[in-house]
């Protein structure tokens, strides 16, 4: 009987503290968070033919906030500056693309209590917005770097020695991580892009481009 009372206590008393810790995050906060960035670009050349791209290496910094809907459930928009990019090679040149975004992720997230922290898992949409870019190339031993040009359409009067990119980008974000109590957060983070970031080629016949950014990263941040 004793063994059962003492059970009842103790169920009670961590049901309390879990309770407790809830309330403590039932008002919005501010975070502020950077990493880096493993990106490429997926999809189909102009014959349709699957690309074999490389990762690059880039990073993002930015900040969010996280909105209470209800227990252990939040809101979390953002603003973040992200690098992303891929790496080209073929026979005759090596080509890197590095192209910097403006984003706004606007992702769900479920927070629950998981020892001294809370363990975090979130998804949602993102949509981004170039605002500037450059593709370096090497050929025979020759370095040669270029800007990127944002237009949602290539036409023949167009200098065929630029490259050229959409500037809008969306798609989706999927994360987890973990907070400590002092505000402390890690998360690994996965992104899906969802809309083609090339132009339509009016040069090429019949062109069946599809690129799309796709890549993971790694988060530190805090949260106030």
């Amino acid at each position: 009987m004793k063994n059962y009372k003492l059970m009842i206590v103790m169920l009670f008393l961590t049901h309390v503290a879990k309770v407790n810790a809830q309330l403590t995050e039932s008002h919005v906060k501010f975070g502020l968070l950077g990493g880096v960035n493993f990106q490429n670009w997926n999809g189909t050349d102009a014959r349709g033919s699957m690309m074999d791209n490389k990762l690059i290496t880039g990073y993002h910094i930015g900040c969010n906030l996280q909105v209470p809907l209800a227990p252990e459930f939040y809101f979390q928009p953002g603003l973040l500056f992200s690098t992303k990019g891929t790496k080209i090679t073929n026979d005759s040149m090596n080509s890197k693309y590095k192209i910097s975004y403006l984003e706004l992720p606007l992702n769900f997230v479920y927070k629950s209590v998981l020892g001294k922290g809370f363990i975090m898992v979130g998804f949602g949409p993102y949509l981004g917005y170039g605002i500037k870019g450059k593709v370096t190339s090497t050929k025979n031993g020759m370095d040669a770097t270029n800007a990127v040009k944002f237009k949602n359409s290539i036409e023949t009067t167009d200098p065929s020695n630029i490259s050229y990119l959409k500037a809008l980008d969306a798609g989706a974000n999927i994360f987890a991580g973990y907070e400590l109590k002092n505000g402390l957060f890690f998360q690994l983070n996965t992104q899906l892009g969802a809309v083609k970031i090339n132009p339509v080629n009016h040069t090429i016949s019949k062109d069946k481009t599809s690129l799309k950014n796709t890549g993971y990263g790694f988060s530190v941040g805090f949260r106030f």
